[in-house]
């Protein structure tokens, strides 16, 4: 795996020195900054441009949904994981609404934190797995809207195909060997799909897919 540069951010700095413990013992991790506040962690993105951003939620000044949100516009392809002990439908929805590509408790074992890092740099979604009831609730919530999934939103059949791998999590690697087409047309569907559905994060793609009934929860 290549080097990953991290920022961690979280108002309390005992976290951020178990953190630090924790990450700069693997070989591809490299933590670049520390941040204790939401506006700081925006400034110090512009100045060190870090590959993958450790977002606690709560912080003493804006959120850190807010952050995540102002981070997704100005860099859209910074993906944000969110380490917090929140735990409730309010938070999850809200964090991955503003564009978070990851969601991990902190009670959750290091190895946990350590693969969401990678699959969030990998360009996927990592969601811890006692919260993905939370996805199958809300898809339940939905299902019975009668969508046709033959004719979803004005997808073409392989736009739902490429769609469906996507949410899976599935690289553009693994989509192009498994649907036996280029990486190059899985990029170009995949930038289709984002403006058809008007969706601008893996998170949301993820929702979207569950909703329509694309792929199983």
């Amino acid at each position: 795996m290549d080097e990953v540069k991290l920022l961690l951010v979280d108002d309390h700095e005992v976290v951020r020195t178990g953190l630090r413990m924790l990450l700069e013992n693997q070989p591809n991790i490299k933590i670049i900054g520390e941040a204790s506040t939401g506006l700081q962690a925006l400034e110090m993105v512009d100045e060190l441009m870090p590959d993958v951003v450790i977002m606690d939620i709560t912080l003493p000044d804006i959120s850190g949904i807010e952050a995540t949100r102002r981070l997704r516009q100005s860099h859209p392809d910074l993906p944000v994981v969110a380490l917090t002990i929140h735990e409730d439908e309010q938070y999850f929805f809200e964090m991955l609404q503003a564009g978070a590509s990851g969601y991990v408790p902190k009670r959750a074992a290091p190895e946990d934190l350590l693969n969401a890092i990678q699959v969030v740099h990998a360009g996927e979604v990592y969601i811890y797995p006692s919260l993905a009831k939370l996805l199958v609730a809300d898809f339940l919530s939905r299902a019975g809207d009668g969508i046709n999934k033959a004719t979803v939103d004005g997808l073409t059949p392989r736009e739902q195909e490429v769609l469906a791998v996507l949410a899976e999590g599935q690289s553009n690697d693994e989509i192009a060997e498994k649907l036996a087409i280029s990486r190059h047309t899985v990029a170009r569907h995949r930038e289709n799909l984002m403006r058809k559905l008007n969706l601008h994060s893996r998170s949301e793609l993820v929702k979207y897919a569950i909703r329509k009934g694309l792929i199983t929860p």
